[in-house]
């Protein structure tokens, strides 16, 4: 066999020309990506290795990697996820760890008793990218409850159901420079923003009001198992009884929202604070918890199912609101310093986003005097201060470190992975870029589109899909030819029939 005939990556990974690739270097080229070899996108990956006698595979062995790990699998062994260089990021967020570490400032809230008894020191950091690359350090395994990290999700479930004009007739959209559990509403009797106790009990008081109470907790509980990548949630019986027992000041909250006619009509205020006081005591791990800020950064979709869980309208409503208002009375300086949207909890919990590239969750239980973790705000500042994260430093020129694929190159390559899916029959990954709103029907420079090369390919499943989501039939290469012309050219009989049977598409070519 020519050198020429081999995949130009099955070469690259071949240094020593024998035509056989290491086993062990196909999985460092993986782990290196930070994509981990059990990743669930990448069915029979394992399995197929496992399968191949010796250390060695070869290009045959090869092809069947690619064909079962798909094209997530060779974009990440070909460096062309949104951090490319995610080993070399991942020791500079080492560095910043290990300095953060040393700062014990701070005091573990204890208004909840439950809250008070979670040892001082615990601090763990996990990041995931929106290709669902993953980093993490500390105490990422250990469960907390979401608190006030809760009311972003409790914000985009409301405006899910409702829109943004019904839920903002109820709730504001300003910072409300007073504390987040003050007894105030706005000039026109209304909570500030959806970020604050009054503001979330409000955005409770909206979700799925037509369910028995049972089944609205389950309703929350599949939101938030479906944003932390099909992962369940725990729950903490004890922080809520505990929530319950010392809610006075959410009490008179909700009875004062009430007295100025804030609520929609018929809401009854215990079973509101009950849902809002479960959403809160709710438990997910620092690791769960940066796969729902990933989520967010991925404008609703999850990277590790492909699950779109919330539109690009709603994840820009709330990523605004976080920006503004989501760390307590220490927002618009977290703003300025930081730039990034963020949500802070009294559990030491911070949610943290950069759009359409990663989203982090710092836990460390030590809190400031504005209820947020010191470690946490401490940690995104430096993360901040080392790479190119905040919202406006394109706007400068800077010596910062820029993990990012250039967007433009991203987005133009958006084509050419929806091509290459389709010529190799790879349907999740057409699923991904359509969850990612993607236009299946672009073409490349000489006109093919992905139904194109499915066609010309072969791959029936795949031109199944593409029909389904109701591309165009009959486009026109450089050439003249349909997908239909290169199925009958290559003699593609299966698609021959799907193309040429479907009462919509092109007539079959002499």
């Amino acid at each position: 066999m020519k050198q020429t005939d081999v995949n130009p990556l099955f070469r690259s990974l071949d240094e020593q020309g024998e035509g056989m690739v290491s086993k062990a270097a196909i999985l460092a080229r993986l782990t290196q990506s930070g994509i981990a070899t059990n990743d669930s996108r990448l069915p029979g990956v394992l399995s197929v290795l496992e399968s191949i006698k010796g250390n060695k595979v070869s290009k045959e062995g090869f092809d069947a990697l690619l064909s079962y790990g798909g094209t997530l699998f060779e974009r990440a062994i070909t460096g062309q996820l949104v951090i490319p260089e995610f080993t070399q990021f991942s020791q500079e967020v080492q560095q910043i760890f290990n300095t953060v570490l040393d700062n014990r400032e701070g005091k573990v809230a204890d208004y909840i008793p439950q809250l008070g008894r979670v040892p001082a020191d615990k601090f763990g950091v996990a990041i995931c990218t929106i290709d669902g690359q993953r980093f993490c350090l500390g105490d990422v395994d250990d469960a907390f409850t979401l608190q006030s990290s809760c009311k972003p999700i409790l914000y985009c479930a409301a405006l899910e159901e409702h829109g943004e004009e019904k839920v903002h007739r109820h709730v504001g959209r300003e910072p409300s420079g007073l504390s987040f559990n003050e007894l105030t509403l706005n000039r026109i009797g209304l909570p500030h923003n959806p970020m604050i106790n009054a503001g979330a009990i409000m955005s409770s008081s909206l979700m799925r009001r037509d369910l028995p109470t049972a089944d609205r907790l389950e309703y929350l509980n599949s939101i938030v198992k479906a944003l932390s990548g099909d992962r369940q949630p725990g729950f903490n019986n004890a922080v809520f009884q505990s929530e319950r027992e010392t809610a006075d000041r959410n009490f008179a909250l909700a009875h004062h929202m009430r007295e100025r006619g804030a609520f929609p009509e018929g809401i009854e205020i215990n079973s509101t604070l009950d849902y809002y006081f479960a959403a809160c005591s709710t438990e997910v791990t620092a690791n769960n918890m940066s796969t729902i800020s990933a989520t967010l950064a991925n404008g609703g979709v999850c990277p590790q199912t492909g699950q779109r869980v919330f539109t690009k309208e709603t994840i820009k409503n709330c990523l605004s609101m976080m920006y503004s208002c989501g760390m307590y009375d220490y927002s618009g300086e977290f703003a300025f310093k930081v730039g990034i949207p963020a949500k802070s909890s009294v559990s030491g919990v911070i949610m943290a986003v950069i759009p359409n590239v990663l989203g982090i969750a710092v836990w460390s239980p030590r809190l400031d005097a504005c209820g947020n973790s010191v470690r946490g705000v401490d940690f995104l500042t430096k993360l901040v201060e080392r790479f190119c994260f905040h919202n406006y430093d394109s706007l400068v020129e800077s010596k910062k470190l820029d993990p990012r694929r250039v967007r433009n190159e991203r987005e133009s390559n958006l084509i050419y992975q929806a091509i290459y899916a389709a010529s190799i029959g790879d349907v999740n990954e057409l699923k991904r870029l359509v969850a990612h709103e993607h236009d299946l029907n672009s073409a490349d420079y000489d006109g093919r589109t992905p139904l194109h090369l499915a066609a010309a390919e072969g791959q029936a499943e795949a031109v199944g899909y593409l029909l389904k989501q109701k591309v165009q039939h009959n486009p026109l290469d450089r050439w003249g030819f349909t997908p239909l012309d290169d199925a009958i050219r290559h003699k593609q009989q299966a698609v021959i029939q799907l193309l040429d049977g479907d009462k919509d598409g092109p007539k079959k070519v002499a």
